[in-house]
């Protein structure tokens, strides 16, 4: 019987995890936790329904920003020699999925312990995982059909998860890949830098567009505000859009070579409004608090003519208890006729979450913001 949900976070972002999971669901409380790994405790009132919805294949109810992947517990291993034996054993004792066969697929992976940017920080970094994935593939049970390890899972199906949380403790749990981030081991999306990377902002908008799925086709035009050095716009560039750069810092000289870039050396709110006119993605990556970018942001797609079709935010939560305003956060683009409003987390964040805003409703009006001085 399933009694426990497992989550991958950002190290230091336990608090803010569940803080937002009792906020969206009382009934799941807290239970177990390491930098970047928490689990928690289905109530009593509602384990033995949760326990009936896994064995009829239903999805993880865990929903939060600042879970990177979550699923159901199995419960966990502990040793040294016996670990991949112990997993099977557990699996089977189990008998989630009515035999260690049904699971196609399998994840292993660590919790991270260093945050992007730190020196020893690599999320692709998979040789404890791989050795472990390994171990588990050479001891499986002769009976089962040998599953994919660590892969990119087709949409809707179940996924074994086999998560280090020490070297010698392992958690198994399991989830279905019903978004992309869970289709990815870990959370984390499966990303080959290029050679002589501008910068991490390269990795962030990747991992940003392959979570929310926009639809960005060659040819569009995309601004982005807080562009220096050009990472990010060098990812835009790679997938063919027409990309103006705002920001009052250098540019990259490979990305001023582009012939499809324009840099506005200037701060955003000194930019005419006609630069965004035809825009049909909006980019934000500044390092100012949530409420500045918000401001700015807004002055933008409430300009007359300004039709920006989706919106991709970066919010600097500066201050912990930032992460408890999320919900006004969304209230606010909401209101600027996004219908539409997901927030994550992502792997390659440091103490920031990624704002993604679409379909977006025919232009309201809005009305001006009181000014400081009101």
């Amino acid at each position: 019987m399933t009694r426990f949900l497992f989550a991958a976070c950002q190290p230091g972002a336990e608090a803010a995890l569940k803080s937002d999971v009792a906020r969206r669901d009382p009934t799941l409380r807290f239970a177990f936790s390491r930098p970047g790994f928490v689990t928690f405790r289905i109530a009593d009132e509602t384990a033995d329904e949760t326990a009936d919805e896994a064995a009829d294949d239903s999805p993880p109810t865990l929903r939060s920003a600042f879970a990177r992947t979550w699923g159901y517990s199995l419960g966990k291993v502990v040793g040294s020699n016996e670990l991949a034996r112990d997993v099977w054993r557990l699996v089977a004792a189990a008998n989630t999925h009515e035999g260690v066969s049904q699971f196609k697929h399998l994840h292993v992976w660590q919790r991270d312990s260093a945050l992007p940017g730190d020196e020893s920080f690599d999320p692709t970094a998979i040789s404890p995982a791989q050795e472990a994935g390994a171990r588990l593939l050479a001891q499986r049970p002769k009976s089962a059909t040998p599953p994919s390890l660590n892969a990119v899972v087709p949409a809707g199906e179940a996924v074994l998860d086999c998560v280090l949380v020490e070297p010698h403790e392992w958690w198994i749990g399991w989830h279905r890949a019903d978004s992309p981030e869970t289709r990815w081991p870990g959370g984390v999306p499966l990303l080959t830098p290029p050679p002589n990377m501008i910068s991490r902002a390269y990795l962030k908008i990747e991992e940003a567009l392959r979570w929310c799925e926009l639809p960005i086709r060659r040819g569009d035009r995309c601004v982005e505000l807080g562009s220096a050095p050009g990472g990010s716009c060098a990812a835009l560039l790679e997938r063919g859009c027409v990309v103006t750069g705002i920001d009052t810092a250098e540019m990259d000289p490979a990305v001023l070579a582009n012939p499809r870039f324009t840099h506005l050396r200037s701060r955003a709110r000194d930019v005419p409004r006609a630069t965004f006119s035809g825009a049909r993605w909006l980019m934000c990556d500044t390092n100012v608090a949530p409420k500045h970018t918000l401001d700015t942001v807004e002055a933008i797609v409430s300009a007359r003519d300004v039709r920006l079709e989706g919106l991709v935010l970066t919010l600097k939560l500066t201050d912990p208890r930032l992460a408890a305003e999320l919900p006004a956060f969304h209230k606010r683009i909401r209101g600027w006729g996004y219908q539409h409003v997901r927030a994550r987390q992502l792997a390659f964040n440091r103490q920031e979450v990624c704002v993604v805003a679409t379909d977006r409703e025919a232009r309201v009006a809005l009305s001006p913001r009181p000014s400081a001085r009101s």
